[in-house]
């Protein structure tokens, strides 16, 4: 008997996901019904992964299931916010069961460890998309915003860069690594984490922040676009792993470091002041922000780059990823 939207949703996603006593009707009705946590604002998030724009084929099902939930609460990390509910439009092009079996699993331990709650969406046929909306909640008036950077401010990043970067040209075999390197890189590419803990942390704390997904030199010119002002980066400061460093020469590993995107650190702008309060409210973290720059005046979103107190350009076969500056719609760089 063939397949029903109501019958998929029922046995792969409805009884699946993590339970929370905030949903008074999750699955299954015309809406979801939610209680906000009272003295709370609402942060509202939105993704879309694509096949053959943000995976391929061999991309496994429950790495999408994860990532398509991830990429969604390191937004909500960025502004600060607790995650609390998601819901999914799910696109098939056919009924798979051994595809959905392990989708929904990834998607059901991402929402688990972060305990928030699938409460609804949609099923339809086409192309395979995969669309995510995450909600978060925080106290009242304490969201980070991209646009509050100001002169005098340091630059900082979660943990290394480029990692995932260094996964997709594995993938893509544009390049080889060696064994103990190719499991960490995938897995940076395929299971990413968001740094909601960092997050929120960072409430009151940080005067900017923002998630690496297009790269750092992409994303971080966002928040200086915002505040109107420019970043200057020193190079030798980026955080950078082993499998990035003993693969790649020095130029190729900063230049996929700034770039490549996909690693969902966060990048956030720090005020002097706060430097001190930022260091005692992360100490139990596993991964420390590392201090890469410092803000400046003027501008019109720049990012200016030097290594060992030298200048530094990126060559052009570098560039940040921009959804329709390729052709065939590739994510080459992610």
């Amino acid at each position: 008997m063939p397949r029903d939207e109501f019958s998929l949703i029922n046995e792969y996603f409805a009884h699946r996901s993590a339970k929370r006593g905030d949903v008074a009707l999750g699955i299954g009705d015309d809406g979801a019904v939610v209680r906000p946590m009272p003295e709370h604002d609402l942060v509202v998030v939105t993704d879309t992964l694509v096949e053959g724009v943000h995976f391929d084929q061999t991309t496994p099902p429950r790495a999408i299931g994860h990532k398509c939930v991830a990429v969604n609460l390191s937004d909500l990390a960025a502004m600060g916010a607790q995650p609390s509910w998601v819901s999914l439009a799910l696109t098939l092009p056919r009924v798979d069961e051994d595809w959905l079996q392990e989708f929904s699993g990834g998607l059901d331990e991402i929402c688990s460890y972060y305990d928030c709650q699938l409460i609804g969406g949609d099923t339809t046929k086409g192309p395979l998309t995969i669309t995510i909306t995450a909600h978060g909640q925080l106290p009242s008036g304490t969201a980070i915003p991209r646009s509050g950077a100001k002169a005098g401010d340091w630059v900082y990043v979660s943990g290394s860069l480029g990692d995932a970067g260094l996964g997709l040209k594995v993938t893509q075999n544009k390049i080889s690594t060696t064994g103990r390197h190719l499991q960490q890189v995938i897995e940076r590419l395929h299971y990413p984490s968001p740094r909601v803990a960092l997050g929120q942390s960072l409430r009151g704390v940080a005067s900017s922040c923002i998630d690496v997904s297009d790269g750092l030199i992409a994303d971080l010119g966002h928040l200086m676009t915002k505040a109107g002002t420019t970043a200057q980066l020193d190079l030798e400061k980026l955080p950078l792993s082993l499998a990035l460093t003993e693969n790649l020469n020095v130029d190729d590993a900063l230049a996929l470091a700034l770039t490549a995107g996909d690693d969902y650190e966060l990048c956030f702008t720090l005020p002097e002041e706060h430097r001190g309060r930022m260091e005692t409210l992360t100490a139990h973290l596993k991964t420390r922000p590392v201090c890469i720059g410092r803000v400046a005046n003027g501008g019109q979103g720049d990012v200016h780059l030097r290594y060992n107190g030298e200048e530094w350009s990126l060559s052009e076969e570098y560039r940040s990823f921009n959804h329709f500056a390729q052709s065939d719609m590739t994510r080459e760089e992610s």
